[in-house]
């Protein structure tokens, strides 16, 4: 008998929003106001987000005043990027890194792990007889069409040589069956250990409802080998379907000798540099955790990145009182797309990495191989295309100088005019119009007989072209107009696209933040401290008695408590929100319901707003019989940092910087631009385009038929004109 599965979990309903406060750091310094040029004392919170070109940094001080910074990414070694910045902190921000009070970071190391097949050697123990669990996945071909069918279960992850079964079994109740034969477990330990494994993954059937079996195994291999590192199924994925758990408690040992030595690396880094601040990754549910936590649940990191942008997105939202927002982060490789619905982003409960569906829950973000940094090439049949395949940092877009042969994005937003060659990242960086203007010729202009202009116009053509379709994959799939959304672009690309994108998806409003391009760095300051355990709990609604719902709930809240703990935040520093997964009995989809065990009815309520969230979803709500899947406690924090929200003030300097001629769509020929700095941008201006908003960190592109205003706190909202 196996864990027969009963339902797919493909939906899922909106989180809850997170309230906003400011946090309260200890560390003092000193620090220069670069637009006083004075001397302040103030505490400092630095987010770090590595990307795949550029790595951002944002600081914060307890005044309000926000200082970025864009170094180089170092993807054969990320933390020597963050070697970098901490030295330019110092140099730059006029503070020294033993200051700081709080380093917050984002990371992609664990995507890049599997992505590049770089995770450790990992073996499996299972359940005598289900050593192939892992193989044989699950029955789903998601391009029903598709002649050659490629694996859908991550084999990759341990060989068959490498996954072992041992004499045990538990009851889908909990109760032994078969007790744990210790020689049986010896023997596929020793067998494990000789072929130099770095981790041990343990998936014993239906051990989410009696651990004890995977416990014992743990404890065998602790004293056989302390140095080979143990995921256990009982504490990645506690939930049934045994394909699904083993899958998850896999990759959670392939990345863990990886995010070990990373993280602990790093931490050794700013230890070395002095940094004596809390160390904090953030997770892939858009939540923080401190990195020795992260270091044993590595899973739980792989949207790292993206989820800051997301978590970005919804505070710049939050500030302007936008709060149904469609976030778009164009970066140097990607393109992120998240929806945020009524102030909260959805959250998943699994996640799709490499192709590979993994149990995880996940801020639900759309990534496409769509970036400044993508290649623009010509297919087998003479078509454009652009990406999946990036320029990345090094050497990077033809026009910077590195080397670098083939046109990308950049290369053709450069030859555009829409980026000043002598401002880009702030003026750290100059780019080369000629290289940029000579590679499109030679890789896309001269093959399919166009004029330079006219390829560069057919890139951003095209890579608007995928990106509207990944937003309406986003929005439309989930029953959302965009048109009823704002959109939020981020990244250092994002504002450069933002008009064309919803000029094509016919959204009327663009939320600019004050720094869209280091938004995920500001989103990792802004993010919630967070901890979700979760059960399964199988068992009709009808069935379930309000003292035996609040007794497991109970048992989650203090593992959650344990956590917080750990984190150094006492119980008067986070709440505890509950919520079930619920279905119809002999349903095969199960939805998210959030509600509040302290109530005097819970489960009436509970049901009440299952049929609620299944008729928005699926068009009806049937008042029949459920039952719950799994029951979740989720403790998050409400301290943040703010990054907008106060009085926003222009530096002083002259806004206007002339113009100069762009190329758009639909135009034969070049129009004028006017062109602003944002940072001199007082409070209420109006911009109506064509114009051209430069700052540090992105450039904004207002193209004609747009008019952009400049909020009190400093954000830049652009509507039809």
């Amino acid at each position: 008998m196996n864990e027969t599965p009963a339902h797919r979990h493909d939906d899922v309903v909106p989180c809850r929003a997170d309230t906003s406060v400011t946090c309260v750091a200890s560390a003092r310094f000193a620090t220069s106001d670069p637009r006083s040029g004075t001397m302040t004392s103030a505490t400092l919170s630095v987010g770090v987000d590595i990307g795949g070109t550029f790595t951002d940094v944002v600081g914060i001080d307890d005044s309000g005043v926000i200082r970025l910074l864009k170094v180089p990414s170092t993807p054969s070694n990320p933390s020597v990027a963050v070697q970098t910045a901490l030295a330019q902190i110092s140099d730059r921000w006029g503070v020294t890194p033993q200051s700081v009070a709080r380093f917050v970071h984002g990371t992609t190391v664990a995507t890049n792990a599997v992505l590049e097949r770089k995770g450790g050697k990992v073996g499996l123990l299972t359940t005598s007889g289900f050593r192939d669990v892992l193989e044989i996945g699950r029955s789903f071909r998601r391009n029903i069409y598709d002649l050659a069918v490629q694996p859908s279960a991550p084999v990759f992850l341990v060989p068959r040589h490498l996954r072992k079964g041992v004499v045990e079994r538990i009851s889908p109740q909990g109760n032994v069956v078969t007790a744990l034969d210790p020689e049986s477990l010896r023997i596929a330990i020793v067998s494990l250990l000789e072929q130099k494994v770095d981790a041990i993954a343990i998936s014993f059937l239906f051990s989410f409802a009696n651990p004890a079996h995977e416990r014992e195994a743990a404890h065998t291999i602790s004293q056989m080998a302390p140095n080979v590192m143990v995921s256990l199924s009982s504490e990645v994925d506690p939930a049934f379907r045994e394909y699904e758990r083993t899958c998850a408690t896999a990759f959670d040992a392939y990345l863990k000798p990886v995010l070990d030595r990373y993280l602990n690396d790093m931490g050794q880094d700013l230890a070395d540099a002095g940094v004596k601040a809390p160390f904090q990754i953030m997770q892939s549910r858009g939540g923080l955790t401190a990195a020795a936590v992260a270091r044993s649940r590595p899973v739980r990191l792989f949207l790292s990145g993206p989820a800051a942008g997301v978590i970005g997105g919804q505070a710049a939202g939050r500030v302007v009182g936008r709060d149904n927002l469609i976030t778009c982060d164009i970066g140097g490789t990607s393109c992120d797309i998240a929806l945020i619905q009524r102030g909260a982003p959805i959250i998943r409960p699994d996640g799709l990495i490499d192709g590979y569906n993994i149990r995880v829950p996940m801020v639900d973000v759309n990534a496409i191989g769509a970036g400044g940094g993508s290649i623009a090439w010509i297919d087998d049949a003479g078509g454009l295309r652009v990406g999946p395949h990036s320029a990345g940092a090094d050497p990077g877009p033809a026009c910077y100088g590195r080397g670098g042969q083939r046109a990308t994005v950049t290369d053709a937003s450069l030859v555009l005019g829409y980026i000043n060659p002598h401002y880009f990242a702030g003026g750290t960086m100059e780019l080369d119009v000629a290289l940029a203007a000579a590679a499109i010729e030679a890789k896309v202009a001269a093959p399919l007989r166009l004029s330079v202009r006219d390829a560069a116009l057919g890139i951003h053509r095209v890579v608007n072209a995928q990106m509207a379709e990944a937003i309406r994959l986003v929005s439309i799939r989930r029953g959302c107009d965009p048109r009823g959304f704002s959109l939020v672009p981020l990244g250092g690309g994002g504002p450069l696209h933002a008009t064309a994108l919803a000029e094509e998806l016919g959204i009327k409003s663009i939320v600019v933040p004050r720094f869209p391009g280091v938004l995920s760095a500001c989103g990792l300051l802004c993010a919630p401290i967070e901890h979700e355990i979760s059960t399964a709990f199988h068992r009709p609604l009808n069935q379930v008695t309000v003292a035996q719902l609040r007794d497991v709930l109970a048992g989650l809240d203090e593992r959650c408590t344990e956590l917080m703990k750990n984190e150094e935040i006492g119980p008067n520093g986070y709440e505890i929100r509950h919520s079930a997964d619920v279905c119809y009995i002999g349903q095969s989809h199960f939805i998210a319901v959030p509600f509040d065990a302290s109530t005097l009815k819970p489960l009436a309520t509970l049901y009440s707003d299952f049929l609620i969230a299944h008729d928005r979803l699926y068009g009806h709500g049937e008042p029949l019989p459920a039952r719950i899947v799994n029951l979740r406690s989720v403790a998050r924090t409400a301290g943040q940092v703010s990054v907008g929200g106060t009085t926003y003030t222009a530096n002083g300097q002259k806004a206007d910087k002339g113009s100069r001629h762009i190329t758009l769509t639909g135009y034969d020929e070049s129009v004028e631009a006017h062109v602003f700095e944002r940072e001199a941008l007082k409070s209420g201006a109006e911009i109506l385009g064509p114009a051209i908003v430069e700052q540090a960190d992105t450039t904004t592109l207002i193209e004609p038929g747009w008019r952009g205003h400049v909020t009190e706190d400093g954000t830049l909202l652009l509507e039809r004109d």
